[in-house]
This record gives structure tokens, C-alpha cells and sequence, in this order.
């Protein structure tokens, strides 16, 4: 039988029939992969409480004609309970999901899988605030997809930075020359947030003062949102909260 394993984090679930369901998995290895989890609805089934969305779970699947079929799941990572507890960590990891299910249409990455993974560990324990962990995973997801945002030197001309203009349609913060009328001022606080954030600069970040960190999260959305050129749903309910 033409099966394979494989280390899995859950984007999402939709019903099947009465019993079934259909899940999308963003994998180690084989990339974004669309299974169907025969009997996963019922109280008996052996594993549906692994295919929930954000857990992580090493699978063996069948190769099916137009859907792999799920054989067995063993839990890697159980962060779903954690994350669903708190609205700001749920709307967070929502969020996240959407972007990776969006970012890895074509060819994913096993850094992109662990990248994710990361990402929801890290909502789960509650290491950070849950938007800047949000925000810091969109930043990085995008560089690894080849569109890292331009957040020192100007975007557009390459002029030496630091500039106080942000576009997203021009590839980042931008020079006052490439900057045209009702750009987004960029604070220097603002601007080191988001350079801390793609670093992983979490003492900056955690020390960063309430407005700082607000501003840079509405650019970085508005970044995300026109390279995807449809916007992330969830991040309506992550403004929300």
C-alpha cells in the first residue's frame, strides 16, 4: 500500500459526512497535505482529538486519488486546550493557521513547519504577548516565502536608513523622496519593534512601550494582507481583541 509518515500541525477541519472529516495539515516534508479522517466525529475514534486544529502530531497516511486517508496519529504537541482557553491566544493562533494555509499554496518548507510549530508552542505556554507573537511569526513566515519586508534602508531606493515612512505596496519603510502623500509615519520605537520582531529580539519587544508595539502591528498587517492580496479574516478578530 502506498503509505508515508510524517510530522503534522493542524490548519483546519471541515465535516464529512456524518462521522468524517476533511483535514488540512501543513507538514515537515510533504508540504501542505488535504486528508480525510474516517470516524473522527465519533466518541470512540481512537485519534480525533489529535486532528483538532493547532495540534501537532506525526501521522501515517494513505495516498488516495484526489484526498490522502489518515491510518494513525500520534500526538507530538497538544496546544489546542491551552491556546482555546484565552480569546487573544485563540484569534492569535487563528490567525497564524489562516497565514500558513495561504503562505504554502505552492511549495511549503520544513521551515515553515517549524516556524508554525514554534509559533504555537509559544502561544500555548504564553511566553509573550500573544500579538507580538502574532506578528513575529508574519514577519518571519513572509521571509521565508522571499518577501521579507524592507525595515531599515528605504525599500524602494535602497537610500541608508532609518526612514520614517511605511508603504506597504513599495516593499516596507521608504525614504522621504519615495514616500507619497499619507504614508504611515514610522516612530523609531515602532521601527525597532518590527526589526526586533523579525530577529526574534524578544527583551526589545517585551520592553517596548503599549503604543510602539500597536503601531507596528497595524503595518505589519497592512504589509502581510497586500502581498496575499486577500485579506487574513482572523486578524478582524485579533484588532477586535
Amino acid at each position: 500500500m502506498p503509505t508515508y509518515r510524517d510530522e503534522i500541525v493542524v490548519l483546519r477541519t471541515h465535516k464529512l459526512g456524518e462521522a468524517d472529516r476533511i483535514v488540512t495539515m501543513l507538514s515537515r516534508t510533504h508540504g501542505k497535505v488535504r486528508a480525510v479522517a474516517k470516524g473522527v466525529r465519533r466518541t470512540s475514534s481512537r485519534f480525533g482529538a489529535r486532528l483538532e486544529p493547532f495540534m501537532v502530531a506525526d501521522v501515517q497516511l494513505y495516498v488516495g486519488r484526489s484526498l490522502d486517508i489518515v491510518q494513525q496519529a500520534e500526538s507530538l504537541g497538544s496546544y489546542g486546550a491551552e491556546i482555546v482557553a484565552h480569546y487573544d491566544r485563540f484569534t492569535s493562533a487563528s490567525a497564524m493557521v489562516e497565514a500558513a494555509d495561504r503562505l504554502n499554496e505552492a511549495e511549503a518548507t520544513p521551515q515553515q513547519y517549524l516556524l508554525l510549530v514554534g509559533g504555537l508552542r509559544a502561544l500555548s505556554h504564553g511566553e509573550h504577548a500573544a500579538r507580538s507573537i502574532l506578528d513575529s511569526y508574519l514577519l518571519r513566515a513572509m521571509a521565508l516565502s522571499g518577501w521579507a519586508p524592507g525595515l531599515h534602508d528605504c525599500a524602494r531606493c535602497g537610500k541608508t536608513g532609518p526612514h520614517e515612512w511605511f508603504v506597504a505596496q513599495l516593499g516596507g519603510i521608504v525614504c522621504r523622496d519615495c514616500a507619497p502623500a499619507g504614508s504611515a509615519r514610522v516612530t523609531p520605537e515602532a521601527g525597532a519593534v518590527m526589526r526586533a520582531l523579525l530577529s526574534g529580539e524578544w527583551d526589545v519587544v517585551d520592553a517596548a512601550p503599549e503604543q510602539a508595539t500597536a503601531a507596528a502591528s497595524g503595518m505589519i498587517a497592512a504589509y502581510v494582507q497586500w502581498h496575499l492580496e486577500r485579506g487574513i479574516r482572523s486578524l478582524e478578530h485579533v484588532e477586535a481583541g
